[in-house]
């Protein structure tokens, strides 16, 4: 691929309109970082780490697309670790880019792709309000199954032996009010990650929490295959004692 940067971020726009974006993405989100005026070599994260940007200028990628934003709080000095992220992007010209929230909301994003990467069969979207994410849909894989497929142990609160009908939403989306609109369409447990205790005990139905990068890594893996660039793989380090 080879196009210049105004026509790479206009593909970008297209593939995940900064609109549907939430409203806390804004001035997160689109080009973080400007680098060479002309796109050939893709890089693609789920994170902009230090490791992640390392890689990139290793490889010499003129971009790398992220599904977080690199930088939540304002800078007025670049220190620490922000160091660590924008000298290797700066000094060898690449361009960040980042797609949050737009990309969880878009038909085909973040969503979808882990509806499909786990089973899930005749879904139906959460979008009651703008702010809804995630997909209700028939299991065809057990709880076990897709603990294997996302790579990372599942914490279940509730019994899920009879579970069929599952809601999915990737990242940190143990909402009230969106559990609620899950089995308002039939969803008798609930995935996400970064569960709360009292989110868990209010809940209807059973929690099941899987680690935020499992279920949003899927969606990024997704694009980057879908447009020939390559992924870049930092799974945080987790396990579980017992």
């Amino acid at each position: 691929m080879s196009m210049d940067k105004d026509a790479f971020v206009a593909l970008l726009e297209k593939i995940a309109p900064p609109m549907l974006a939430e409203d806390f993405d804004t001035g997160r989100i689109g080009l973080i970082a400007e680098g060479t005026d002309q796109i050939e070599k893709v890089g693609c994260a789920l994170d902009a780490t230090p490791y992640v940007c390392e890689r990139a200028a290793a490889e010499r990628f003129d971009a790398l697309v992220v599904h977080h934003p690199a930088f939540w709080a304002p800078m007025h000095g670049i220190t620490g670790r922000n160091v660590e992220i924008l000298r290797p992007l700066l000094q060898n010209n690449i361009n960040l880019y980042a797609m949050h929230t737009n990309f969880d909301h878009v038909h085909g994003g973040i969503n979808d792709v882990l509806a499909r990467e786990i089973g899930l069969s005749d879904c139906v979207r959460m979008d009651k309000t703008p702010s809804s994410i995630g997909v209700v849909g028939t299991m065809s894989k057990s709880f076990a199954e897709i603990s294997k497929i996302l790579g990372c142990g599942l914490r279940v609160w509730g019994d899920v032996s009879g579970v069929r009908k599952l809601a999915a939403a990737g990242g940190s989306a143990f909402d009230m009010e969106l559990i609620l609109e899950a089995v308002s369409l039939g969803a008798e447990a609930y995935l996400a990650s970064e569960l709360k205790y009292n989110i868990a005990r209010e809940s209807p139905i059973p929690c099941i929490e899987a680690t935020h990068y499992a279920l949003e890594a899927p969606g990024m893996r997704a694009l980057a295959k879908t447009h020939g660039w390559e992924f870049i793989e930092d799974t945080p380090l987790t396990s579980i004692i017992q």
